[in-house]
């Protein structure tokens, strides 16, 4: 909400919105092979981090791995997680 209470305008795609630290559309201008953390992730997606951590741990949600001890996604991951979210959902879906 902005101050006067009146809500944000929606994204539509093809739009490139600032969200904390990582812009959607961005992902276009980066490497598939990028780290993404689960901030960054949680801001792109517009879901808290406590949302990706219960999808990871449901199987859900893009492919986590580990570097030391902070969980990472790649660019490319979470792309393609996003593609596979399109095609499964629609009017058929559910």
């Amino acid at each position: 909400m902005t101050t006067n209470d009146t809500p944000a305008p929606a994204f539509r795609a093809g739009d490139t919105a600032t969200i904390g630290v990582a812009t959607i559309g961005s992902l276009d201008e980066r490497r598939s092979g990028d780290f993404l953390t689960l901030s960054e992730v949680a801001d792109i997606l517009r879901v808290p981090v406590n949302t990706l951590r219960w999808w990871r741990q449901q199987g859900n949600g893009p492919r986590y791995f580990k570097i030391g001890r902070r969980l990472v996604t790649t660019v490319g991951d979470l792309i393609t997680w996003v593609e596979t979210q399109k095609n499964c959902t629609g009017p058929d879906a559910a």
